[in-house]
């Protein structure tokens, strides 16, 4: 019975890498109806809405509990509170959400000088990024077990948050910025010496998502001229992932994914390549996508109770940036932004409430996707 299932699993797999315009009508058939229902305007970003985003990691950024800490104990020193561990980032319930809900009230500020309670979320920023603070966030990762602390997923939320300040143009970010850039340096560093290391690129839907990591860490690399970093890791995208073929997105999401293992992978691409390389590749790697007629159905959300089940809010998030980030580029696949939309729409009305599973985290993403619409607001 095995020896037949694994025969048939192995059949299926190949059949999705081998026909693709097959896998194209199953996109059509089962999802256009699935999303019928969801509007396809587009969402914007008003100073309602931001403030609205604000308040979810104002009022946790400084919430110890609940707190999930993900911490190798070497020894019974180890076991400290949240905030003696991690000064900086100890609220939101874990340190990378920490990490991009102080980037999200960053990037709120610079968009909306008139953010209500901008004085409350000035003087917080300025408590917690501290310098002392950070140095002690620093004597962390330096711990003999704690070298692959948020690889590499909070490392990329943390040069998100350094590109951010490098590019506000306000003094309290210039504090800021100097104040977090031993920190900003020691996760270069960390990509710098892992990257090089990691064989086979990491594909699932989570935290640990290869193309991810890489993206959030080369915006970074190109805003600042680290030359070094962008440079590694367009080297690294090209080995893992340039004669990739035939993605199978219909096989996502899975049940906890918040990121979209076949679109991050194109988000990465779409950075790192020239444009007319790049649409050759996207047009091997995901044919499907030039079709006008391409659906694709939001994750749905059975419980926003859950913590892992909330997580496909997520998923519709980021699979909405980047797909802006394709219609942004190329004018052809303009037919993408209302199935962006869609994602954004369905999901964004959720996370505003006081379910604390979901918004200590989801407001990063929604900001996000939102700022990647505002730059494709076209007809």
């Amino acid at each position: 019975m095995k020896k037949i299932s694994y025969f048939l699993l192995i059949c299926l797999f190949v059949q999705c890498q081998s026909k693709p315009k097959e896998e194209k009508a199953v996109v059509k058939k089962t999802n256009t109806a699935a999303t019928t229902m969801v509007s396809s305007k587009i969402a914007t970003l008003s100073l309602t809405e931001a403030n609205r985003l604000a308040a979810l990691p104002l009022h946790c950024m400084q919430e110890e509990y609940p707190n999930k800490l993900n911490q190798t104990i070497g020894s019974k020193e180890d076991l400290q509170s949240p905030k003696a561990l991690h000064p900086a980032f100890y609220g939101c319930f874990d340190w990378h959400s920490s990490v991009h809900g102080h980037w999200s009230l960053i990037t709120l500020l610079k968009q909306f000088p008139n953010l209500e309670n901008s004085d409350e979320i000035r003087e917080k920023l300025a408590q917690n990024i501290s310098k002392e603070n950070i140095a002690t966030e620093i004597l962390y990762f330096k711990g003999k077990y704690n070298k692959s602390f948020e690889r590499t997923y909070g490392w990329a939320w943390l040069l998100k948050l350094a590109e951010e300040l490098h590019t506000w143009d306000d003094p309290l970010a210039r504090t800021l910025e100097v104040n977090l850039q031993p920190m900003t340096d020691i996760i270069v560093q960390g990509y710098l010496d892992f990257l090089p290391k990691l064989n086979y690129p990491i594909r699932v839907g989570e935290h640990t998502n290869t193309a991810f990591g890489l993206t959030f860490a080369y915006d970074y690399a190109k805003t600042v001229g680290n030359t070094t970093l962008k440079s590694v890791i367009t080297q690294r995208a090209k080995d893992f992932y340039l004669n990739d073929q035939n993605c199978p997105i219909t096989w996502e999401p899975s049940g906890f994914d918040f990121l979209s293992p076949c679109l991050e992978e194109a988000d990465i691409m779409r950075r790192i390549l020239p444009k007319e390389e790049f649409k050759t590749w996207l047009h091997t790697f995901l044919p499907q996508l030039a079709d006008k007629d391409f659906q694709l159905a939001q994750g749905k959300v059975s419980d926003r109770t859950d913590g892992k089940l909330v997580h496909l809010d997520g998923v519709n998030f980021s699979r909405a940036w980047c797909l802006y980030g394709i219609v942004n580029q190329f004018p052809e696949y303009a037919h993408l932004k209302n199935i962006a939309n869609q994602h954004i729409n369905y999901s964004l009305p959720s996370i505003v409430d006081d379910n604390y599973e979901g918004t200590h985290w989801l407001g990063s993403f929604a900001i996000y996707a939102l700022n990647t619409a505002a730059d494709v607001q076209m007809d």
